[in-house]
């Protein structure tokens, strides 16, 4: 077997259904890859999902106790037959050539962790846009770069060999608040010497629409696993590029939570879409209020950090 495709899923019938069709569409051949679908116990109906597809490809389905998304991730590395792991999510569909970029791309480089083109849209004619126009998808890097930052190896659309990942203690589980799980892998991934490339042709889309209210209660569990990771490293550079820097804390501290400019601000944001479209200023405060958030979280954990210690 040359790649393992491991999805994690808790009660995402919906959308994993559109994931697992996109994976029995691929270029690679059927006979080289399988799809493991790492479920943390859920209760929509799942399994049934799940059925409907094993007969139309290598497909294995692993429930478990919800132990998170890195239990689930483990979980499939560990039962993984593949020499590659490619990880993705319930809720992010494949271009049909995913497969065979990501392989392509191990046989270029050698060693080493590859990390695609993670397109996010927000409604189903967002991503019908992006499927058909290139132009209308929104790239994190230049199309002509080669080597990333651990900071990027994000599991929406990443791939490692399986021995790599297992020689460097696999997903943390200690991470079950969302954020950094990944990004803390990469990190023993790139000091144990893997080199993490980008290929962009490697495209699949994140279709999980949310609310702003939703998009700053993440933020917040984001923040405060940022904290995990900057405690498990004690690296500045953690500290510094993930928002935990004291020009970052102070500015954020300024706001009161029931300030009358939040409440504004809020107020003013409920009326506009949660997309990445809209004005430029409408889009800037809407980040400015999500970043606000994560910085609470931040700022909450490090002070639970500092009573510890």
């Amino acid at each position: 077997m040359d790649i393992s495709v491991v999805i994690p899923t808790y009660n995402r019938k919906e959308t994993l259904e559109l994931v697992l069709a996109s994976m029995v569409s691929q270029t690679f051949s059927r006979d080289r890859f399988e799809v493991i679908v790492a479920d943390s116990n859920s209760s929509d109906g799942t399994d049934l999902v799940v059925s409907r597809f094993q007969s139309e490809m290598g497909l294995r389905y692993l429930r478990q106790e919800n132990r998170g998304r890195s239990g689930a991730r483990n979980l499939g590395i560990r039962s993984a037959g593949g020499r590659i792991v490619l990880f993705t999510d319930a809720d992010i569909i494949a271009d049909p050539h995913l497969l065979e970029e990501h392989w392509n791309a191990h046989q270029e480089y050698g060693r080493g962790a590859v990390v695609g083109w993670e397109v996010r849209v927000q409604s189903e004619d967002e991503l019908a846009q992006a499927r058909q126009d290139p132009e209308a998808r929104v790239a994190l890097h230049p199309p002509g770069r080669k080597l990333l930052s651990w900071l990027y190896f994000l599991t929406g659309n990443a791939s490692a060999p399986r021995n790599d990942l297992i020689s460097v203690g696999l997903f943390d589980e200690a991470f079950q608040q969302y954020g950094w799980e990944d990004i803390e892998l990469g990190y023993r991934l790139a000091k144990a010497g893997v080199a993490i490339r980008y290929n962009p042709l490697a495209l699949n889309y994140h279709f999980h629409p949310q609310t702003l209210e939703e998009r700053c209660s993440v933020a917040v569990d984001a923040g405060r696993s940022a904290v995990r990771f900057w405690r498990k490293h004690r690296d500045w550079r953690i500290r510094w590029l993930l928002g935990m820097n004291p020009f970052s804390t102070a500015f954020f501290s300024m706001f009161s939570p029931k300030g009358t400019f939040l409440r504004a601000l809020r107020s003013r944001l409920q009326l506009a879409s949660c997309d990445r479209g809209g004005p430029f200023l409408v889009r800037s405060l809407r980040e400015l209020l999500i970043q606000y958030h994560y910085s609470t979280g931040v700022r909450g954990a490090l002070r639970e950090l500092i009573k510890e210690e």
